[in-house]
């Protein structure tokens, strides 16, 4: 028998907002009365676990389907299906809460859709709370501002709004944070790199984008010292041909971003190298290339890829 309960999840390999969010919404339902649990298409990664840590919230449970659970869902900070959940194209999705794109997303039934042009999804979240007149808990708000610092990358990243610096101050309040403080703290745990196998490393927050007829995998890994990823270039380059050849990928980006200096190198495995030097107007030399102020995949990075596909 099929319950009645509804699943709410981010997106595979899914990042702190994610996970935030995801934790956050289903909190929210939960106050308007519906059987909600917050779960995850992944693991938490380290920044998002010292998030958890701090506040003292458990990670939620690790799922790969919803069948025989549930047939019904809420997505959060995602709502094509390749990122989504593996059975996605069979449950019914009530809600979506997300700052993407739309793409290769469709319903049978309506469903409640709220996409706003911000950096993160969990600013969107808030503004729900106060929509419904929910106040937010401390552990909540907690993961909440870990969310925006995150996504904005304490506000550096140009995917970054007022909202989002409005509503991160805010939250910092209810969690009893000083911003700048915990904000580097938790981005720095996130940057522990050494120990991680270039598959790890490449899985750590990667995801999926059609481009025309190309299956683009664009894998984003943040550090404090560009080289320390960049030395392993030759184990990385054979990580990402082992997953080209495994998952059909015609093109593998690899984004290293120091979230000191708000810059990034390139390192790119695949087909159609010519369409990644002219979506960034560079010369790719050994497979990299430089971005200067580049930090963010989704408004730097597949918008620039998308259109050099078209």
């Amino acid at each position: 028998m099929i319950m009645s309960k509804i699943l709410v999840f981010g997106h595979r390999n899914p990042d702190t907002d994610a996970i935030g969010a995801a934790i956050s919404f289903a909190y929210l339902q939960k106050e308007l009365g519906k059987d909600t649990e917050a779960v995850a298409l992944g693991a938490p990664s380290e920044e998002t676990q010292y998030a958890l840590d701090y506040f003292n919230v458990d990670a939620p449970r690790i799922v790969e389907s919803a069948a025989g659970e549930t047939n019904q869902v809420m997505l959060v900070d995602h709502n094509e299906f390749q990122q989504s959940i593996s059975d996605i194209a069979e449950l019914t999705i009530l809600a979506v809460i997300d700052h993407h794109r739309i793409a290769n997303f469709e319903t049978a039934d309506p469903l409640y859709y709220r996409a706003e042009p911000v950096g993160c999804t969990s600013t969107i979240v808030l503004k729900l709370f106060k929509e419904n007149n929910i106040p937010v808990p401390k552990q909540i708000a907690g993961m909440m501002v870990s969310a925006i610092i995150s996504d904005t990358l304490l506000f550096k990243s140009p995917t970054c709004t007022q909202e989002d610096i409005s509503a991160a101050n805010e939250l910092a309040e209810i969690a009893e944070i000083n911003l700048e403080g915990y904000g580097l703290d938790m981005l720095k745990a996130g940057t522990n790199l050494s120990d991680k196998s270039a598959e790890t490393l490449l899985d750590l927050d990667a995801k999926s984008f059609p481009m025309s007829d190309n299956n683009v995998r664009i894998a984003q890994v943040n550090t404090v010292d560009l080289n320390e990823v960049l030395n392993r270039q030759a184990e990385l380059e054979e990580a990402m041909s082992n997953a080209n050849a495994a998952n059909s990928y015609d093109l593998f980006v690899l984004i290293v971003t120091d979230i000191l200096s708000s810059d990034s190198e390139l390192l790119v495995i695949g087909d159609s190298l010519d369409k990644v030097e002219s979506a960034f107007n560079i010369k790719l030399e050994n497979n990299r290339a430089f971005l200067n102020g580049v930090v963010s995949r989704k408004k730097q990075v597949v918008p620039q890829l998308t259109e050099a596909f078209s």
